[in-house]
């Protein structure tokens, strides 16, 4: 049966009346197919994946190819985006007019759009340097977890570790699936994440997700009475700080909903943290830039993607460049643990991944 795929009334008729797909409530404009109603339904039909697929193509050629061939500029043939300083909360430096920060990474498809972005000529290679975990290392340093710092300090696998550690077993036990949860767990604790919002993002109940923090907090004890002690200090301040004292003041803690208190307390779990990494990437930017300019070099920075740097390097100069990046980066702060850059150097962006 044909039907209008981008008609979300035709499309609820097929997947709820045809195909007797379970079905949230009916309303007035008829069934819900938002992203995601679909993504519980994708398990009982093939088709529910392949509309969410088509979704995404959809959303990659509206916003990526066509919304950025249009602010192309017609003299340079190039994209300039705006880079803002003091427009987010965190600290974090964000872009817009396009906004290249959220180019997407996740598929395959939306990676491929980052072949688009190469330099001026044939002269030029992009160089991308990027921080590995920097938020994990600054909340090793901040927490002063013996575990955690041992562990990047011997080079392991933080995700690996934690896996071994959750789950009680050798490190050379733990699953991908395993290393997966870990690696949620670890990047969840950054973020204040609650039991539910875990146990949604791993696909496991809300008793196993608490479990998972649980066994978290107990392996990394400093950890847990860091997440304690900056509430209530917080509390007591009225606002937090990151490493370089930027204050993050926090209204939300004395609101009377409790919702809104809970997610005061979780910005002034996350802010040292997000926000120390947002300062010492803002450092490291400052130095690279003086190091290219006080050297009169050819190369220059041309963009900033959160935790990474792009440098559109003259050829004569690659080698050098990759040093400036890593030097720049790894010794914009002194923390209890190394900061650790990884450069890839191509023809493209989608290269340097």
């Amino acid at each position: 049966e044909r039907f209008n795929i981008n008609s979300p009334k035709q499309l609820g008729v097929i997947l709820f009346e045809k195909l007797k797909l379970p079905a949230s409530k009916k309303t007035k404009t008829g069934y819900s197919t938002n992203a995601e109603v679909l993504e519980q339904l994708s398990w009982q039909h093939d088709i529910v994946a392949k509309i969410l697929e088509y979704r995404q193509l959809v959303k990659l050629k509206s916003t990526y190819v066509e919304g950025l061939i249009n602010v192309v500029n017609p003299l340079t043939g190039r994209i300039h985006s705006s880079f803002n300083q003091t427009v987010t909360v965190t600290g974090r430096i964000s872009s817009t007019e396009p906004n290249l920060q959220n180019i997407p990474v996740k598929l395959e498809m939306g990676r491929k759009i980052r072949k688009v972005f190469i330099p001026q000529n044939e002269d030029y290679v992009l160089c991308d340097a990027d921080y590995s975990q920097i938020e994990l290392r600054v909340l090793a340093h901040i927490t002063g977890d013996e575990n955690m710092i041992a562990a990047f300090k011997n080079n392991e696998d933080i995700h690996t570790n934690t896996a071994s550690r959750v789950f009680g077993i050798e490190k050379n036990e733990v699953t991908p699936l395993m290393r997966a949860k870990a690696k949620a767990v670890n990047f969840g604790i950054v973020y204040g994440i609650g039991e539910f919002s875990l146990s949604k993002d791993l696909g496991v109940s809300i008793r196993e997700a608490k479990r998972y923090i649980e066994e978290y907090l107990s392996k990394y004890p400093n950890v847990r009475q860091y997440m304690h002690d900056i509430v209530e200090q917080a509390k007591e301040y009225g606002y937090v700080t990151t490493l370089f004292n930027r204050r993050r003041y926090l209204p939300e803690l004395k609101s009377s909903n409790r919702n809104i208190r809970a997610f005061g307390e979780r910005i002034a779990m996350n802010t040292p943290i997000q926000g120390s990494a947002a300062d010492i990437i803002k450092i490291a930017m400052v130095n690279v830039y003086k190091e290219l300019k006080d050297k009169k070099m050819k190369s220059r920075l041309i963009s900033q993607v959160h935790d990474e740097l792009i440098i559109e390097a003259h050829v004569d100069e690659k080698e050098q460049v990759e040093e400036i990046l890593k030097k720049n980066m790894e010794n914009a702060a002194c923390l209890k643990v190394p900061l650790s850059v990884e450069v890839r150097t191509g023809r493209s962006w989608y290269d340097t991944k």
